[in-house]
């Protein structure tokens, strides 16, 4: 088994702490939105990594929006799953094994912006604030 570190952000660690320890029924929100915890593999360490992500939900599949709040630079995870797609999403109590692929396509890549931002407003707002384009990927499960 990998080992897993905690995130040096400390709200981070404390959110995933939280949503684990309670087995997905505390700590499933920020901003009063609903979260998810995704687990990586670290594209430089190796180690397993855990990042709370707004809830997006698409079919079966969760849209992951690397927006870091709209910082100048994609955030580590998004790193991370393009090294190695294979995470796992808690929602909830509910934990599926799932392979995330960058969405590069400029329709399929809007039409999952679109609902990212009915589920979280502030995206928009993220994608104003930086230069860079914002990575949208897919999470499907693992067939």
């Amino acid at each position: 088994m990998r080992q897993y570190i905690p995130s040096s952000t400390e709200w981070v660690a404390s959110q995933v702490k939280i949503y684990e320890s309670s087995g997905g029924t505390k700590g499933t929100t920020l901003k009063g939105l609903p979260v998810i915890i995704v687990t990586n593999i670290g594209s430089k360490t190796g180690v397993l990594r855990k990042t709370p992500l707004m809830r997006v939900v698409y079919g079966d599949c969760y849209v992951l929006v690397a927006s870091q709040g709209g910082v100048p630079k994609h955030p580590l995870w998004y790193y991370n799953l393009k090294a190695n797609p294979y995470i796992d999403i808690q929602d909830g109590s509910k934990i599926f094994s799932m392979v995330a692929k960058e969405i590069t396509d400029p329709k399929e890549k809007q039409r999952l912006w679109n609902i990212a931002i009915d589920a979280y407003k502030p995206y928009s707002d993220y994608q104003q604030k930086t230069e860079r384009i914002i990575p949208i990927l897919l999470a499907e499960l693992v067939q």
